[in-house]
């Protein structure tokens, strides 16, 4: 199958719109549309329904998203394998989710990537189901990640206990009334919806829901609102007083796995690799 249908496929499903999808891509409209009349009749079905402003993917469609990711990103690695040069004999993958990046993951990788400078690596932003399906097939080395696949191919490791504390940049002291106004729920997986649930059961719906971070940090010092994010990486704000705590807010503990596949090809080294991260993330709650 043709990979450039397959990013058009993406791209339009991505933008929701065949006008933006062609600006991306560096085509016009017509062969956009065209690309993906092409994929429909390989496929023998429709991918898109089309409404005027409104385009959304068909059942069809939603099937053969996960595949055409899968195709893409294996095609990738296999470029970036073959193209590796003599001295970077060896590519290793990882991922998280957006906000393990943003908080606390991102400058330990920096500090992994300067001890293994012979080393090629590949570093993603994924949702949670995406990185266990790229695990279960072999396109991702090493996940970080809140909630690990429960699966006998998958073997995860501790990493550490993330503690998530409830922040504000406004005046509230109590944490309900914070959290009744102006506040930003993140997205820390599924055991936090259970306890957030149990602890805030008739909160009103949040002012903005996000699966960054950093994104709930800049509009936490941007105007007042509150939010849940890990104590390493709001501590020092909270030093500064650029942001409070919100001291009768129920503590809430995350997990944090390292996920491999068992018996990978470099399973000694994911290991070292994971060891390293697990002593920078402990050196930072220190």
């Amino acid at each position: 199958m043709d990979t450039e249908l397959l990013k058009t496929f993406l791209e339009v499903q991505r933008t929701r719109h065949f006008g933006k999808a062609a600006e991306n891509l560096y085509l016009t409209q017509s062969a956009v549309s065209f690309r993906i009349r092409q994929l429909e009749q390989q496929l023998g079905v429709n991918l898109f329904s089309r409404y005027r402003n409104n385009i959304q993917l068909t059942a069809a469609g939603e099937r053969l998203l996960p595949h055409a990711q899968a195709m893409l990103t294996a095609l990738q690695r296999a470029k970036q394998e073959v193209a590796l040069s003599n001295k970077q004999a060896q590519q290793v993958s990882i991922a998280a989710t957006a906000n393990v990046w943003d908080s606390f993951l991102l400058p330990g990788f920096i500090r992994v990537q300067q001890l293994y400078p012979e080393l090629a690596w590949r570093a993603e932003s994924l949702g949670r189901e995406q990185i266990s399906r790229l695990l279960l097939e072999r396109n991702l080395d090493l996940a970080v990640v809140f909630d690990p696949p429960k699966v006998e191919e998958i073997q995860v490791e501790k990493l550490d206990d993330i503690k998530l504390v409830a922040v504000t940049s406004g005046q509230h002291t109590d944490a309900a009334q914070a959290i009744a106004q102006q506040y930003i729920l993140v997205d820390w997986g599924t055991s936090f919806d259970i306890q957030h649930a149990k602890h805030f059961a008739d909160m009103p719906p949040p002012m903005l829901r996000t699966g960054s971070a950093k994104i709930a940090l800049e509009m936490l010092l941007q105007s007042p609102a509150t939010a849940y994010l890990p104590q390493i990486m709001v501590q020092p704000l909270l030093q500064n007083k650029r942001l409070r705590m919100l001291e009768n807010a129920p503590l809430m503990n995350r997990e944090l796995f390292a996920a491999t596949l068992h018996q990978a090809t470099n399973e000694q080294l994911l290991q070292a690799i994971s060891q390293q991260l697990r002593q920078h993330i402990r050196s930072l709650a220190a």
